[in-house]
């Protein structure tokens, strides 16, 4: 039985039901390793990025475990997990991504136009907390946060720093959290935190232009970062139990 294409509204979750829909008719069994990302992508007529953020919706809602390094395989739990759902509504990790790169790099140069003394230090204090936190071995999410916050309120703009609040609370959700976790490394955060030095020199050098493209950059690196490959060295992928075809060739992504 063919994969159906999907429609681009709330794309990840189309993804998300039509995979789901072949495991419970049992297209796949409890253990199968899915096809690779990129003959997913290539059959529901999607992007690779969509067709990942379904993939981590499908595992935070127990249908499926990713093993890095190995694949996605059918969870024996059959989505019954008890994890926090994610809601439809919300927005696709990469989806926030794009939007963060957008919103954010604007309020980087407008910060480096207007923000006080005062705010340029608080800044700097969220920045040496991500640090500290590093050399803790702790996650720096929080201060990673409160570096943005402190950077959007400085661009003088209460309207863009409600947005940037807004997004960073999807940022916190199920969803983003579980696709950096399978990331989540010390090399992750120290090319993290490098990039977000770049953007408080260029914030305290008052040059806009370079607060603009730091910021992008970073937003771009977090992509690509979140982007990388979960099969790498893995084996052959397992066909479905029933031995029907989907269409999907077996390659390593």
């Amino acid at each position: 039985m063919p994969i159906k294409a999907v429609e681009s509204q709330r794309l990840y979750r189309r993804i998300a039901e039509e995979i789901a829909r072949l495991i419970k008719r049992g297209e796949y069994s409890p253990g199968c390793r899915l096809p690779p990302e990129r003959d997913l992508a290539a059959m529901l007529k999607v992007s690779r990025p969509s067709v990942r953020e379904a993939l981590i919706a499908l595992e935070v809602e127990g249908f499926v475990d990713v093993r890095v390094g190995s694949g996605v395989y059918v969870s024996r739990a059959g989505g019954t997990r008890a994890k926090v759902m994610p809601l439809a509504s919300d927005s696709g990790p990469f989806e926030l991504i794009t939007a963060r790169r957008l919103l954010e790099s604007e309020c980087a140069a407008l910060a480096a136009k207007h923000a006080s003394q005062l705010q340029i230090r608080r800044m700097r204090a969220a920045l040496s907390a991500m640090i500290r936190d590093r050399k803790r071995n702790v996650m720096p999410l929080e201060n990673d946060r409160r570096f943005h916050l402190e950077m959007a309120e400085a661009g003088g703009n209460s309207a863009l720093a409600l947005l940037v609040r807004t997004l960073w609370d999807q940022r916190t959700g199920p969803l983003f959290l579980q696709l950096e976790h399978h990331f989540d490394t010390p090399t992750l955060w120290d090319a993290a935190i490098a990039e977000h030095q770049s953007v408080m020199v260029a914030i305290e050098a008052h040059d806009g232009a370079k607060a603009r493209a730091t910021m992008r950059r970073h937003m771009d690196q977090a992509a690509r970062r979140f982007q990388k490959s979960w099969t790498i060295g893995a084996p052959v992928s397992e066909k479905p139990r029933s031995g029907r075809q989907h269409g999907v060739s077996n390659g390593a992504a």
